[in-house]
Protein backbone atom coordinates (compact mmCIF):
# COMPACT_ATOMS: atom_id res chain seq x y z
CA UNK A 1 0.00 0.00 0.00
CA UNK A 2 2.64 2.48 0.78
CA UNK A 3 4.74 1.67 -2.24
CA UNK A 4 1.30 2.46 -4.22
CA UNK A 5 1.00 5.81 -2.18
CA UNK A 6 4.35 6.63 -3.10
CA UNK A 7 3.95 5.72 -6.75
CA UNK A 8 0.61 7.76 -6.77
CA UNK A 9 2.73 11.02 -5.54
CA UNK A 10 5.26 10.98 -7.99
CA UNK A 11 2.59 10.60 -10.96
CA UNK A 12 1.53 14.02 -9.74
CA UNK A 13 4.63 15.20 -8.99
CA UNK A 14 5.80 14.70 -12.61
CA UNK A 15 2.15 15.49 -13.94
CA UNK A 16 2.54 19.16 -11.97
CA UNK A 17 6.48 19.69 -13.00
CA UNK A 18 5.74 18.97 -16.85
CA UNK A 19 2.50 21.04 -16.49
CA UNK A 20 4.82 24.17 -15.65
CA UNK A 21 7.15 23.51 -18.19
CA UNK A 22 4.95 23.91 -20.65
CA UNK A 23 2.61 25.91 -19.36
CA UNK A 24 5.64 28.61 -19.26
CA UNK A 25 6.64 29.22 -22.76
CA UNK A 26 2.81 29.63 -23.88
CA UNK A 27 3.15 32.60 -21.40
CA UNK A 28 6.06 33.75 -23.15
CA UNK A 29 4.69 32.99 -26.59
CA UNK A 30 1.45 34.77 -25.63
CA UNK A 31 3.18 37.67 -23.97
CA UNK A 32 5.74 38.26 -27.15
CA UNK A 33 3.37 37.60 -29.60
CA UNK A 34 4.11 40.76 -31.67
CA UNK A 35 8.11 40.66 -31.10
CA UNK A 36 8.82 39.41 -34.51
CA UNK A 37 7.09 41.59 -36.85
CA UNK A 38 6.87 41.86 -40.59
CA UNK A 39 9.12 43.36 -43.30
CA UNK A 40 7.49 46.42 -43.27
CA UNK A 41 6.09 48.11 -46.96
CA UNK A 42 7.35 51.68 -46.30
CA UNK A 43 10.35 52.23 -48.13
CA UNK A 44 10.51 53.76 -51.87
CA UNK A 45 12.72 54.34 -54.19
CA UNK A 46 12.51 57.61 -53.80
CA UNK A 47 13.59 57.56 -50.08
CA UNK A 48 16.62 56.73 -50.08
CA UNK A 49 18.72 58.70 -53.01
CA UNK A 50 22.24 57.72 -51.70
CA UNK A 51 21.48 53.81 -51.43
CA UNK A 52 24.61 51.56 -49.72
CA UNK A 53 26.02 49.36 -52.08
CA UNK A 54 24.73 45.64 -50.83
CA UNK A 55 26.77 42.84 -51.66
CA UNK A 56 24.81 39.07 -51.61
CA UNK A 57 27.06 36.03 -51.37
CA UNK A 58 25.25 32.70 -52.84
CA UNK A 59 27.16 29.70 -51.71
CA UNK A 60 26.02 27.04 -53.84
CA UNK A 61 27.07 23.11 -53.58
CA UNK A 62 24.92 20.61 -56.05
CA UNK A 63 21.97 23.14 -56.07
CA UNK A 64 21.29 22.72 -59.48
CA UNK A 65 17.49 22.09 -58.68
CA UNK A 66 16.83 25.36 -57.09
CA UNK A 67 19.58 27.42 -57.85
CA UNK A 68 18.19 29.22 -61.40
CA UNK A 69 15.07 30.06 -59.58
CA UNK A 70 17.03 31.39 -56.12
CA UNK A 71 19.40 33.56 -58.68
CA UNK A 72 16.77 34.65 -61.02
CA UNK A 73 14.84 36.50 -58.35
CA UNK A 74 17.54 37.87 -56.93
CA UNK A 75 18.57 39.77 -60.41
CA UNK A 76 15.15 40.59 -60.56
CA UNK A 77 15.39 42.70 -57.08
CA UNK A 78 14.66 46.40 -57.92
CA UNK A 79 17.62 47.21 -55.44
CA UNK A 80 19.35 50.35 -57.05
CA UNK A 81 23.18 49.82 -55.57
CA UNK A 82 23.44 45.37 -56.07
CA UNK A 83 25.88 42.86 -56.31
CA UNK A 84 25.86 39.72 -56.78
CA UNK A 85 28.41 36.84 -56.03
CA UNK A 86 27.66 33.10 -56.21
CA UNK A 87 30.54 30.80 -55.23
CA UNK A 88 30.39 27.38 -56.97
CA UNK A 89 31.92 25.22 -53.86
CA UNK A 90 33.05 21.93 -55.39
CA UNK A 91 29.93 20.97 -57.18
CA UNK A 92 29.87 18.13 -58.76
CA UNK A 93 26.86 18.30 -60.76
CA UNK A 94 25.02 21.23 -63.16
CA UNK A 95 25.20 24.24 -60.89
CA UNK A 96 28.67 25.50 -62.04
CA UNK A 97 27.28 25.10 -65.42
CA UNK A 98 23.90 26.73 -64.96
CA UNK A 99 25.74 29.76 -62.80
CA UNK A 100 27.80 30.45 -65.88
CA UNK A 101 25.03 30.60 -67.90
CA UNK A 102 23.41 33.15 -65.37
CA UNK A 103 26.57 35.44 -65.83
CA UNK A 104 26.45 35.05 -69.46
CA UNK A 105 22.92 36.23 -69.84
CA UNK A 106 23.32 39.29 -67.39
CA UNK A 107 26.70 40.53 -68.10
CA UNK A 108 28.08 42.85 -65.22
CA UNK A 109 25.58 41.65 -62.52
CA UNK A 110 26.55 38.41 -61.90
CA UNK A 111 30.14 37.14 -60.62
CA UNK A 112 30.90 33.42 -60.32
CA UNK A 113 33.56 32.01 -58.08
CA UNK A 114 35.10 28.52 -57.98
CA UNK A 115 36.56 26.83 -55.62
CA UNK A 116 37.96 23.78 -56.49
CA UNK A 117 39.92 22.61 -53.15
CA UNK A 118 38.85 23.54 -49.71
CA UNK A 119 41.50 24.54 -47.16
CA UNK A 120 41.81 22.97 -43.89
CA UNK A 121 39.88 24.53 -40.68
CA UNK A 122 36.70 25.29 -42.80
CA UNK A 123 32.79 23.58 -43.51
CA UNK A 124 32.35 24.30 -47.31
CA UNK A 125 29.62 26.60 -46.80
CA UNK A 126 31.85 29.02 -44.23
CA UNK A 127 34.53 28.94 -46.61
CA UNK A 128 32.35 29.85 -49.44
CA UNK A 129 30.87 32.62 -47.71
CA UNK A 130 33.61 34.26 -46.62
CA UNK A 131 35.48 33.86 -49.93
CA UNK A 132 32.77 35.89 -50.96
CA UNK A 133 32.70 37.97 -48.71
CA UNK A 134 36.56 38.83 -49.10
CA UNK A 135 35.36 39.63 -52.98
CA UNK A 136 32.76 42.00 -52.65
CA UNK A 137 32.76 45.58 -52.26
CA UNK A 138 29.42 46.35 -50.15
CA UNK A 139 28.75 48.51 -47.54
CA UNK A 140 26.22 45.73 -46.61
CA UNK A 141 26.37 41.79 -46.83
CA UNK A 142 23.51 39.47 -47.75
CA UNK A 143 24.49 36.08 -46.88
CA UNK A 144 21.61 33.74 -48.18
CA UNK A 145 21.56 30.00 -49.62
CA UNK A 146 21.15 28.67 -52.92
CA UNK A 147 17.85 27.81 -53.16
CA UNK A 148 15.83 30.96 -51.37
CA UNK A 149 13.78 32.86 -53.36
CA UNK A 150 13.08 36.26 -53.08
CA UNK A 151 9.91 38.89 -53.70
CA UNK A 152 11.48 41.83 -55.94
CA UNK A 153 10.72 44.56 -53.17
CA UNK A 154 12.82 42.14 -50.74
CA UNK A 155 16.10 44.02 -50.49
CA UNK A 156 14.86 47.28 -51.00
CA UNK A 157 12.60 47.41 -48.05
CA UNK A 158 15.19 45.45 -46.03
CA UNK A 159 18.11 48.28 -46.32
CA UNK A 160 15.97 50.81 -45.68
CA UNK A 161 14.19 49.41 -42.51
CA UNK A 162 17.76 48.29 -41.65
CA UNK A 163 19.08 51.85 -41.83
CA UNK A 164 16.50 53.71 -40.62
CA UNK A 165 16.58 51.85 -37.44
CA UNK A 166 20.71 52.09 -37.50
CA UNK A 167 20.66 48.19 -37.45
CA UNK A 168 24.31 46.06 -37.42
CA UNK A 169 22.42 43.44 -38.69
CA UNK A 170 18.67 41.83 -40.04
CA UNK A 171 18.07 38.30 -39.96
CA UNK A 172 14.41 37.19 -41.16
CA UNK A 173 12.27 33.77 -41.88
CA UNK A 174 11.39 32.70 -44.22
CA UNK A 175 7.99 30.83 -45.57
CA UNK A 176 9.03 26.75 -45.93
CA UNK A 177 7.49 25.30 -48.57
CA UNK A 178 7.04 21.38 -48.53
CA UNK A 179 4.92 18.51 -50.02
CA UNK A 180 3.85 15.58 -47.87
CA UNK A 181 1.61 15.29 -44.67
CA UNK A 182 4.40 13.88 -42.43
CA UNK A 183 7.06 16.51 -43.38
CA UNK A 184 4.81 19.66 -43.13
CA UNK A 185 3.86 17.79 -39.88
CA UNK A 186 7.57 17.67 -38.81
CA UNK A 187 7.91 21.53 -40.34
CA UNK A 188 5.02 22.51 -37.95
CA UNK A 189 7.21 20.71 -34.73
CA UNK A 190 10.23 22.24 -35.74
CA UNK A 191 9.21 25.55 -35.48
CA UNK A 192 6.83 25.20 -32.71
CA UNK A 193 10.59 23.60 -31.14
CA UNK A 194 12.48 26.59 -32.51
CA UNK A 195 10.23 29.43 -31.07
CA UNK A 196 9.88 27.23 -27.12
CA UNK A 197 13.63 26.45 -26.89
CA UNK A 198 15.73 28.72 -29.51
CA UNK A 199 13.72 32.13 -28.13
CA UNK A 200 13.99 33.91 -31.33
CA UNK A 201 12.11 36.98 -29.82
CA UNK A 202 14.68 37.76 -27.39
CA UNK A 203 16.84 38.63 -29.97
CA UNK A 204 14.67 41.52 -30.30
CA UNK A 205 15.02 42.96 -27.09
CA UNK A 206 18.31 45.33 -26.79
CA UNK A 207 18.56 43.83 -22.74
CA UNK A 208 18.75 40.07 -23.82
CA UNK A 209 22.10 39.26 -24.90
CA UNK A 210 20.28 36.44 -27.34
CA UNK A 211 21.12 36.54 -30.67
CA UNK A 212 20.00 34.42 -33.64
CA UNK A 213 20.95 34.63 -37.36
CA UNK A 214 18.79 32.95 -40.09
CA UNK A 215 20.75 30.89 -42.99
CA UNK A 216 18.32 32.06 -45.39
CA UNK A 217 18.68 35.94 -45.14
CA UNK A 218 21.17 37.45 -42.79
CA UNK A 219 21.67 40.82 -43.71
CA UNK A 220 24.63 42.39 -42.11
CA UNK A 221 26.94 45.76 -42.39
CA UNK A 222 30.60 45.32 -43.41
CA UNK A 223 31.91 46.91 -40.61
CA UNK A 224 29.95 44.58 -37.73
CA UNK A 225 30.86 41.83 -39.95
CA UNK A 226 34.52 42.84 -39.71
CA UNK A 227 34.19 43.41 -36.22
CA UNK A 228 32.35 40.01 -34.80
CA UNK A 229 35.24 38.45 -36.74
CA UNK A 230 34.21 37.56 -40.54
CA UNK A 231 33.26 33.66 -40.99
CA UNK A 232 36.81 33.00 -39.58
CA UNK A 233 35.38 33.12 -36.03
CA UNK A 234 33.02 30.60 -37.22
CA UNK A 235 35.07 28.67 -39.54
CA UNK A 236 34.10 25.08 -38.44
CA UNK A 237 30.44 25.53 -36.70
CA UNK A 238 27.68 23.64 -38.86
CA UNK A 239 25.22 26.22 -37.60
CA UNK A 240 27.27 29.27 -38.75
CA UNK A 241 23.71 31.32 -39.15
CA UNK A 242 22.67 30.83 -35.65
CA UNK A 243 26.42 31.48 -34.48
CA UNK A 244 26.88 34.35 -36.52
CA UNK A 245 23.63 35.91 -34.81
CA UNK A 246 24.76 35.64 -31.16
CA UNK A 247 28.06 37.12 -32.07
CA UNK A 248 26.60 40.13 -33.04
CA UNK A 249 24.25 40.18 -30.07
CA UNK A 250 27.30 39.48 -27.64
CA UNK A 251 29.36 41.75 -29.18
CA UNK A 252 27.49 44.87 -28.38
CA UNK A 253 25.82 45.17 -31.81
CA UNK A 254 21.88 45.59 -32.82
CA UNK A 255 20.26 43.31 -34.45
CA UNK A 256 16.72 42.73 -35.45
CA UNK A 257 14.68 39.40 -36.49
CA UNK A 258 11.87 39.92 -38.66
CA UNK A 259 9.54 37.37 -40.15
CA UNK A 260 10.34 37.08 -43.70
CA UNK A 261 7.52 34.93 -45.27
CA UNK A 262 5.60 36.86 -47.20
CA UNK A 263 9.02 38.26 -48.79
CA UNK A 264 11.01 34.95 -48.93
CA UNK A 265 10.42 31.27 -49.51
CA UNK A 266 12.55 28.11 -49.68
CA UNK A 267 12.04 24.49 -50.45
CA UNK A 268 13.08 22.55 -47.05
CA UNK A 269 13.55 19.50 -47.82
CA UNK A 270 11.89 17.20 -50.75
CA UNK A 271 10.88 14.30 -48.44
CA UNK A 272 10.93 13.79 -44.73
CA UNK A 273 13.94 10.98 -44.56
CA UNK A 274 15.94 13.77 -46.49
CA UNK A 275 14.74 16.43 -43.57
CA UNK A 276 16.14 13.73 -40.79
CA UNK A 277 19.63 13.05 -42.62
CA UNK A 278 19.84 16.71 -43.38
CA UNK A 279 19.57 17.79 -39.69
CA UNK A 280 22.55 15.46 -38.73
CA UNK A 281 24.95 18.31 -39.41
CA UNK A 282 22.95 20.43 -36.86
CA UNK A 283 21.48 17.97 -33.88
CA UNK A 284 24.98 16.66 -32.29
CA UNK A 285 26.51 20.58 -32.72
CA UNK A 286 23.66 22.64 -31.42
CA UNK A 287 24.45 21.03 -27.85
CA UNK A 288 28.07 21.90 -28.31
CA UNK A 289 28.72 17.65 -29.54
CA UNK A 290 27.85 16.66 -25.86
CA UNK A 291 26.10 13.41 -25.10
CA UNK A 292 24.95 14.81 -21.88
CA UNK A 293 22.95 17.83 -23.59
CA UNK A 294 21.41 15.43 -26.23
CA UNK A 295 20.15 12.59 -23.55
CA UNK A 296 18.62 15.85 -21.80
CA UNK A 297 17.05 17.19 -24.82
CA UNK A 298 15.29 13.62 -25.61
CA UNK A 299 14.55 13.09 -22.49
CA UNK A 300 12.81 16.37 -22.80
CA UNK A 301 11.29 15.78 -25.80
CA UNK A 302 9.73 12.28 -24.86
CA UNK A 303 8.93 12.82 -21.02
CA UNK A 304 7.67 16.64 -21.35
CA UNK A 305 6.40 16.51 -24.77
CA UNK A 306 5.44 13.14 -25.81
CA UNK A 307 4.54 11.27 -22.94
CA UNK A 308 1.79 13.34 -21.62
CA UNK A 309 -0.34 12.60 -24.53
CA UNK A 310 -0.46 9.05 -23.87
CA UNK A 311 0.11 8.85 -19.95
CA UNK A 312 -3.70 11.14 -20.31
CA UNK A 313 -5.62 8.42 -21.37
CA UNK A 314 -4.44 6.13 -17.97
CA UNK A 315 -4.09 8.28 -15.22
CA UNK A 316 -6.85 9.24 -12.80
CA UNK A 317 -7.56 12.16 -10.41
CA UNK A 318 -5.78 15.52 -10.06
CA UNK A 319 -2.85 13.65 -12.18
CA UNK A 320 -5.67 13.61 -14.91
CA UNK A 321 -6.28 16.72 -14.42
CA UNK A 322 -2.34 18.23 -14.91
CA UNK A 323 -1.76 15.71 -17.64
CA UNK A 324 -4.88 16.82 -19.76
CA UNK A 325 -4.22 20.91 -19.26
CA UNK A 326 -0.71 19.95 -20.13
CA UNK A 327 -2.12 18.61 -23.51
CA UNK A 328 -4.14 21.32 -23.70
CA UNK A 329 -1.37 24.19 -23.14
CA UNK A 330 0.53 22.31 -25.71
CA UNK A 331 -1.66 22.33 -28.02
CA UNK A 332 -2.16 26.25 -27.80
CA UNK A 333 1.50 26.69 -28.05
CA UNK A 334 2.03 25.01 -30.44
CA UNK A 335 -1.58 26.63 -32.34
CA UNK A 336 0.15 30.02 -31.73
CA UNK A 337 4.00 29.59 -32.98
CA UNK A 338 2.80 28.13 -36.34
CA UNK A 339 -0.02 30.96 -36.35
CA UNK A 340 2.47 33.46 -36.57
CA UNK A 341 4.52 31.46 -39.65
CA UNK A 342 1.39 31.34 -41.31
CA UNK A 343 1.05 27.56 -40.89
CA UNK A 344 -1.69 25.31 -41.43
CA UNK A 345 -1.57 23.91 -37.91
CA UNK A 346 -4.98 22.17 -36.96
CA UNK A 347 -4.86 18.74 -39.60
CA UNK A 348 -1.09 18.54 -38.31
CA UNK A 349 -1.86 18.59 -34.24
CA UNK A 350 -2.70 15.12 -33.61
CA UNK A 351 0.90 14.35 -34.78
CA UNK A 352 2.50 16.24 -32.22
CA UNK A 353 3.81 13.80 -30.06
CA UNK A 354 4.97 11.93 -33.04
CA UNK A 355 6.88 14.25 -34.71
CA UNK A 356 8.64 15.05 -30.47
CA UNK A 357 9.54 11.42 -30.86
CA UNK A 358 10.55 11.37 -34.50
CA UNK A 359 12.88 15.08 -32.93
CA UNK A 360 14.29 12.36 -30.76
CA UNK A 361 15.05 10.09 -33.04
CA UNK A 362 16.93 12.61 -35.23
CA UNK A 363 18.68 13.87 -32.41
CA UNK A 364 19.81 10.71 -31.39
CA UNK A 365 20.57 9.35 -34.92
CA UNK A 366 22.83 12.64 -35.28
CA UNK A 367 24.90 11.87 -32.22
CA UNK A 368 25.35 7.80 -32.99
CA UNK A 369 26.09 8.88 -36.21
CA UNK A 370 28.61 11.17 -35.57
CA UNK A 371 30.50 9.54 -33.11
CA UNK A 372 30.46 6.20 -34.87
CA UNK A 373 32.21 7.76 -38.06
CA UNK A 374 34.51 10.69 -35.85
CA UNK A 375 32.57 13.62 -37.21
CA UNK A 376 30.10 15.10 -39.38
CA UNK A 377 30.10 13.95 -43.22
CA UNK A 378 28.05 16.72 -45.01
CA UNK A 379 27.93 16.49 -48.73
CA UNK A 380 30.81 13.92 -49.46
CA UNK A 381 33.51 15.87 -47.01
CA UNK A 382 33.88 14.30 -43.58
CA UNK A 383 35.13 16.85 -40.69
CA UNK A 384 36.75 15.15 -37.81
CA UNK A 385 34.30 15.74 -34.61
CA UNK A 386 37.90 16.68 -32.42
CA UNK A 387 38.16 19.45 -34.93
CA UNK A 388 34.51 20.37 -34.25
CA UNK A 389 34.71 20.57 -30.64
CA UNK A 390 37.49 22.70 -30.76
CA UNK A 391 35.30 25.66 -32.19
CA UNK A 392 32.58 26.86 -30.14
CA UNK A 393 32.32 30.28 -32.18
CA UNK A 394 31.68 32.10 -29.46
CA UNK A 395 35.70 32.45 -28.62
CA UNK A 396 37.47 36.29 -27.86
CA UNK A 397 33.56 37.72 -27.57
CA UNK A 398 33.59 39.46 -23.74
CA UNK A 399 36.58 41.82 -24.85
CA UNK A 400 34.81 42.93 -28.04
CA UNK A 401 31.60 43.35 -26.37
CA UNK A 402 33.35 45.33 -23.41
CA UNK A 403 35.10 47.63 -26.23
CA UNK A 404 31.39 47.86 -28.04
CA UNK A 405 30.15 49.23 -24.99
CA UNK A 406 32.67 51.36 -24.13
CA UNK A 407 32.90 53.16 -27.46
CA UNK A 408 29.27 53.69 -27.81
CA UNK A 409 29.26 55.65 -24.32
CA UNK A 410 32.09 57.31 -26.02
CA UNK A 411 30.25 58.09 -28.87
CA UNK A 412 26.81 59.11 -27.21
CA UNK A 413 29.09 61.31 -24.44
CA UNK A 414 30.32 63.44 -27.82
CA UNK A 415 26.45 63.63 -29.99
CA UNK A 416 25.59 64.75 -25.99
CA UNK A 417 27.97 67.66 -25.91
CA UNK A 418 27.58 68.86 -29.20
CA UNK A 419 23.85 68.82 -28.97
CA UNK A 420 24.70 70.57 -25.32
CA UNK A 421 21.92 68.36 -24.26
CA UNK A 422 23.28 66.37 -21.27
Amino acid sequence: MRRLRVYSWFRLVYAGVVFVANLIPFIALARHANAIPRLPDSASPSMAPDWPRLSIIVPARNEEQGVRAAMESLLRQDYPALELIAVNDRSTDRTGAILAALAAEHPGRLRVLTVADLPAGWLGKNHALWLGARHSTGAWLLFTDADVVFDPTCLRRAVAYAEAQRLDHLTMSPWLLAHGYWLNAFINFFLYAFTVFIRPDLANDPKSRAGIGVGAFNLIRRSAYERIGTHQAISLRPDDDIKLGQRVKLSGLSQRVLNGSDVLSVRWYATLGEAIRGLEKNSFAGVEYRVSGVLVAVAVLAGALAAPWALVWMARGWTRRLLAATVAVQALTYIGANWLNRRPVLRYLPTFPFTALLSCYTALRSTWLTLRQGGIRWRDTLYPLAELRAQTGLEGLSGVAHESKRGERHRRGGECQRSRGC
